[in-house]
């Protein structure tokens, strides 16, 4: 009698696997890196494979690899990487806006140093104006080229109107 005719009750037997038998069976999980799947983890397989193929197989290896060697299952995991991802998102962004909006003073502005901490605030003063000077800069290019725009169309639309207006012989 075969491993799965034992479990099973025999090879006549019609018995059926209820669900905490069918999970704890040896013969199931006897195949090399296997583990319990997820509805989870086989919707993200799927799409993985379907959207973009290379996603799909990371997801089989890492499932392979956490039946062998345990781990995190692949929502825990998908969990944990996007918590890692947004506080790390989080600090970038606290640190690039802060830094000119806190009155030009970086976090943690002083260094005990006073002479450095007011030569450090004078030059963040002057990179401030001058970073105001270019978008004021920026703004009057913009008018310009704009002006310059608004005034080529009137020409091509006045010789339009010209020459529409003009008998033709």
């Amino acid at each position: 009698m075969s491993t799965a005719q034992s479990t099973a009750g025999g090879a006549d037997s019609a018995r059926e696997f209820g669900p905490s038998e069918w999970a704890s069976a040896t013969w199931r999980r006897r195949g090399r890196g296997w583990s319990r799947w997820t509805p989870f983890e086989l919707v993200a397989i799927i799409l993985g494979l379907v959207v973009f193929w290379p996603i799909g197989v990371a997801m089989l290896v890492y499932k392979f690899w956490q039946g062998r060697h345990g781990g995190d299952d692949l929502q825990a995991f998908a969990a944990g990487g996007w918590r890692e991802a947004r506080r790390a998102w989080r600090a970038s962004r606290a640190y690039s806006c802060g830094a000119w909006r806190q009155g030009g003073a970086f976090y943690g502005s002083s260094t005990g140093n006073s002479a450095f901490d007011e030569w450090k605030a004078a030059e963040l003063d002057r990179l401030e104006a001058e970073r105001r000077k270019l978008e004021e800069a920026h703004r009057e290019f913009a008018e310009f080229v704009d002006n310059l725009r608004k005034s080529k169309d009137r020409e091509e639309f006045e010789r339009f109107m010209n020459t529409r207006n003009q008998p033709h012989t």
